[in-house]
């Protein structure tokens, strides 16, 4: 029998196969999609109790978040086999799990509206510090605790710089991306610590329930990001941070500690990075000082891309984890189709892009029901003009990719 043409392009593909592929996906993952709607539902009620129509309710950027999470899931398992197999998403999870650690504090960052470039730094910097420790003979667990502090210290400094001495964030943050990195060159040079004893490096490789074998490195993060969650949308802290970021000055007026609130998130920050610098060396088993390169871009992106406003005062945890979600999703599938790692940072922009327009084309129509306006339609167009770029680009790379194979 002869196959139709049609059906070996991208789209024929997706839509011969989709009754099959629908039923499989949805065997495999009715419950964790129950679980996405789940925390949409509850980021939507984050807020302050206040009468919305259904439509601006469904319109919030964690429910499109959930939407791409389950149309990207669906593209996947039809384009690759290998993508609904249980081991191979647990064993993908754990390569987003310090990039995770790191978001959580950097929510809380920019919600205030300031940035810290340096996570990554300082990640590199608190591992190296703990494997130079442990190469002098320390045993792991101090030489763990110490770098944590090491962790607070780094942050520390950029939020006295920050809050205190009055230094934009970004420049302070440029300035200590790049001597938190020289540090952690100085401390092991070129050289790798190594020889982790086994109880280290199960933070990082470690398996739990058994024949799920969930790594326990993402249920810490899971641990964490409740945490988290808990402490921004239900504590005065989180509204002390939300209105920083609103205002910074009539805060101050009001007798809100503006400093002291800036600086705990900073020292957050590095606290964080720290522990996202621990779970690294645990799970790789050694201890390099260029680790994490390039790693703070993924980090804010993934912010970003949960619908934390750039310019602060906005934003759900739940999103953040969300996004997380979303972009791990994607590198996982587009790495099963080879698609080359250029490619993939070239998606991840185009989706950043994304991230900063349809949040606020959410909140325009939300804010005002469905009301039809000449800016609103030229938004939307652009938009899905956008992502249809991004969806041919996508096919594209991949047949060129497979065409020189």
């Amino acid at each position: 029998m002869i196959s139709s043409p049609v059906a070996t392009w991208p789209a024929g593909l997706l839509l011969h196969t989709l009754p099959a592929q629908l039923g499989a996906f949805l065997g495999h993952w009715a419950l964790p999609l129950c679980a996405l709607f789940l925390m949409a539902a509850v980021a939507s009620t984050a807020r302050p109790a206040q009468r919305r129509s259904a439509a601006s309710f469904f319109l919030r950027w964690e429910w499109m978040l959930v939407l791409l999470i389950a149309l990207l899931a669906l593209l996947n398992s039809t384009l690759s086999p290998f993508f609904l197999q249980w081991d191979n998403l647990m064993r993908a999870s754990r390569d987003y799990v310090e990039i995770g650690v790191m978001m959580l504090a950097m929510v809380f960052v920019i919600i205030t509206g300031g940035i810290d470039l340096a996570v990554a730094s300082t990640l590199a910097l608190t591992a190296s510090f703990m494997g130079w420790l442990f190469m002098a003979g320390w045993n792991i667990w101090l030489a763990a605790l110490l770098a944590l502090g090491l962790g607070v210290a780094c942050g520390a400094l950029n939020g006295v710089l920050i809050s205190r001495v009055k230094l934009p964030p970004l420049v302070v943050t440029l300035g200590t991306f790049a001597f938190y990195r020289g540090m952690a060159y100085v401390l092991l040079g070129d050289q790798a610590a190594r020889g982790y004893p086994s109880a280290f490096t199960f933070i990082g490789q470690g398996r739990v329930f058994g024949e799920y074998r969930v790594p326990f490195a993402l249920l810490l993060f899971f641990a964490l990001a409740i945490v988290f969650g808990l402490l921004l949308h239900k504590t005065a802290y989180g509204r002390m941070t939300f209105a920083i970021g609103n205002n910074e000055e009539a805060c101050r007026y009001s007798g809100v500690p503006v400093a002291r609130t800036k600086m705990t998130i900073y020292i957050l920050s590095g606290l964080m990075a720290a522990l996202a610098g621990i779970i690294m060396a645990s799970r790789f088993g050694s201890t390099r000082p260029d680790i994490a390169l390039g790693l703070e871009l993924d980090v804010i992106t993934a912010t970003v891309l949960g619908g934390i406003s750039i310019n602060g005062g906005s934003g759900t945890m739940v999103g953040a984890v969300l996004a997380l979600i979303l972009i791990a999703e994607l590198k996982f599938g587009m790495g099963l189709l080879n698609v080359q790692g250029q490619v993939q940072g070239v998606v991840i922009g185009m989706m950043l892009i994304l991230a900063i327009l349809l949040p606020n084309l959410a909140r325009r129509m939300g804010g005002r029901g469905l009301r039809i306006t000449g800016r609103g339609v030229a938004l939307t167009a652009g938009a899905l003009l956008l992502f249809a770029a991004f969806v041919w680009f996508f096919f594209w790379s991949r047949s060129i990719y497979l065409g020189n194979l």
